[in-house]
């Protein structure tokens, strides 16, 4: 049983208190901001009156939304402590009635900014210099004037929005709330209902009676639901297609890709790259059949950890390590983990009704707050390090950049996070000698790597690929989507589609391909962190101080330029094969061991 959070030691709690002290606090800066929102109307009508207007109204606006994210992010978190206390969901809830509300208020902005053509903006801004801080916000927006429809058009997109989130939504409500997964046994030996909660641990039973029995479970489900999935998905695909036909893109992924200002060739060299180097992955498949001493490796053998060794570890040795290994990246790195570690940032412990997983979080005028819900694993320690990349990325960000730029990119946001675990993996092999130990960490990163670039890539070239067709007027039945997903999947894998029918049907349960082009970011993401966390552990001092510029750049470049000042030209395909090779290097290591018999 989960502990009552009253029983928790303060040290192990974040400090909530150094964003509002009180919940009274909190319900007055609402009642003011909601004031000042109410008062915000008059600008509507009048961004373009002059100059000074413009300037004006953008700083109104952006100094509620610097106010609205601190009263969100405290009523969020306050919520995730103990997701049964209905008063903080209540703050949620008031907190996003209010951004609702200031979105309202501030729908004029953008389609009176469009009228405004670069010249008279360059005037404007010799009138008012002030406005030269928000230069490059400005020209994002003159980017996309060309996907910009008329004022009765956007209406008319912005009115059918709930009915082109129908397919997701339907997907959403469908696969977690209405179907239903046989009872399967577990290992204990008892029998449990599969859940998308509990698939996973099924899948990493050392049993593999226990794993095939989820597996077939899982997929034969599907299997029976196959053409409401595909419908779905067809659906979802056709109005990603339809609106950026009507944007004037020339395809969806040109469309979802422009959000961040990333060319479709970045993409492109994703998948070439991938696809020219999956024998090695190939060669993985095979060392993981050796190990686990199969004739013939299945699709549900791919989960279960091939090492038994448990390198457990506590809280408070993951700090000590954590702070150690990632003091490579300098005193000022350090310094900050430091406060992080030790000024109550991090919400450490399982406690009854917190919210599960691991994030970090805060606003621009907060901590960047980490929720953890802590075990004694490796995989643990890993997550530490990840969240701290995420927080000081925010730090760093918050510290060197205005609030219009302080944030980051999606694109960018999952690199600092994975450069701090490529760091931790590059420090244990360093200084681990039992064999043992290190056939555990290569382990865990090989399957990280698996999972994420070869894996995430698969799931982009089936995205993409399905994209195309239908454009091309192909239907996506479930047959279309099942031969597709089988054939790719027995590419990757070197595995046998007609060995392993059940995986042909895994596209349906994967809600990725309703988010838009947004999976290929983790391979891109993965990738850079390889190479960046090679040259900070080995490079130069340049190399240290170049990785910091990124982290302290925010919004104030295009992403692509952003993470080019950390070194990476992600336009290009040198990053993603020098990733390739820090892979074939340990697995070259990981294979000698198994030569050795330390798997034994």
């Amino acid at each position: 049983m989960s502990e009552n959070r009253s029983h928790l030691e303060e040290k192990y709690t974040w400090d909530l208190t150094t964003i509002f002290p009180t919940d009274a606090a909190w319900e007055e800066e609402l009642a003011s901001l909601n004031q000042d929102v109410d008062a915000a109307k008059e600008l509507a009508g009048h961004l373009l009156d002059s100059s000074a207007s413009l300037f004006k109204t953008t700083e109104t606006y952006m100094g509620l939304m610097r106010r609205l994210e601190k009263l969100y992010v405290y009523a969020s978190m306050k919520n995730d402590e103990d997701t049964t206390v209905a008063y903080y969901q209540e703050l949620q809830a008031k907190a996003g009635a209010l951004y609702a509300k200031l979105s309202g208020t501030f729908a004029f902005y953008e389609p009176e900014f469009m009228a405004l053509s670069e010249e008279a903006y360059a005037e404007f801004v010799k009138e008012t210099p002030e406005l030269e801080l928000y230069n490059h916000h400005f020209e994002r927006l003159f980017k996309t004037k060309e996907h910009v429809l008329s004022q009765e058009a956007e209406e008319l997109l912005a009115g059918a929005q709930e009915i082109f989130s129908g397919a997701s939504e339907t997907f959403s409500v469908l696969d977690n709330a209405d179907i239903a997964f046989p009872w399967v046994t577990n290992d204990k030996g008892e029998v449990e209902e599969l859940t998308h909660g509990n698939y996973i641990s099924l899948m990493e039973s050392k049993n593999r009676e226990v794993r095939q029995g989820a597996y077939e479970a899982m997929y034969g489900t599907y299997e029976q639901f196959q053409h409401t999935y595909a419908k779905t998905l067809q659906t979802n695909v056709k109005v990603h297609n339809y609106k950026a036909k009507v944007r004037h893109f020339k395809s969806a992924r040109e469309a979802a890709m422009s959000a961040n200002f990333i060319p479709e060739a970045v993409y492109d060299t994703l998948l070439e790259a991938v696809n020219a180097h999956l024998p090695l992955l190939h060669r993985y498949i095979k060392l993981r059949q050796k190990v686990l001493g199969l004739d013939d490796l299945k699709m549900y053998d791919m989960y279960t950890a091939l090492s038994e060794v448990d390198m457990a570890i506590t809280y408070d040795e993951a700090l000590v390590k954590a702070e150690k290994v990632l003091s490579v990246l300098g005193d000022d790195y350090a310094a900050r983990v430091k406060r992080a570690f030790t000024e109550r940032w991090i919400d450490v412990h399982v406690n009854k009704g917190k919210r599960s997983g691991a994030y970090s979080g805060g606003a621009y005028d907060t901590n960047a707050f980490m929720l953890l819900n802590w075990q004694d694993t490796l995989e643990n320690l890993y997550t530490l390090v990840h969240e701290t990349g995420h927080s000081m990325h925010s730090a760093y960000t918050r510290e060197n950049q205005p609030y219009v730029y302080g944030d980051y990119s999606i694109f960018l946001a999952e690199i600092a996070s994975t450069t701090n675990e490529n760091i931790m993996t590059e420090a244990l092999l360093a200084e681990v000698e039992d064999d043992k130990q290190r056939f555990a960490i290569l382990n865990h990163y090989l399957d990280g790597f698996r999972g994420t670039i070869f894996r995430q890539t698969q799931f982009a070239e089936f995205e993409h690929a399905i994209h195309v067709a239908d454009q091309n007027g192909e239907v996506l039945t479930s047959d279309y989507l099942n031969n597709l997903y089988g054939s790719l999947n027995e590419k990757y894998y070197g595995i046998s589609a007609e060995d392993n029918p059940e995986i042909q049907y895994e596209w349906a349960r994967i809600p990725h391909f309703y988010y838009n082009y947004y999976v290929y970011q983790y391979a891109t993401g993965f990738a850079a962190a390889n190479f960046l966390a090679d040259r900070i552990v080995h490079g130069t001092q340049e190399d240290k101080d170049k990785y910091l510029d990124y982290l302290k750049a925010g919004n104030s470049d295009y992403a692509l330029n952003v993470i080019a000042k950390a070194g990476v030209d992600m336009t290009k395909v040198d990053y993603l094969n020098a990733a390739f090779k820090v892979f074939e290097e340990r697995l070259t290591e990981l294979e000698a061991l198994v030569e050795k018999g330390v798997h034994l």
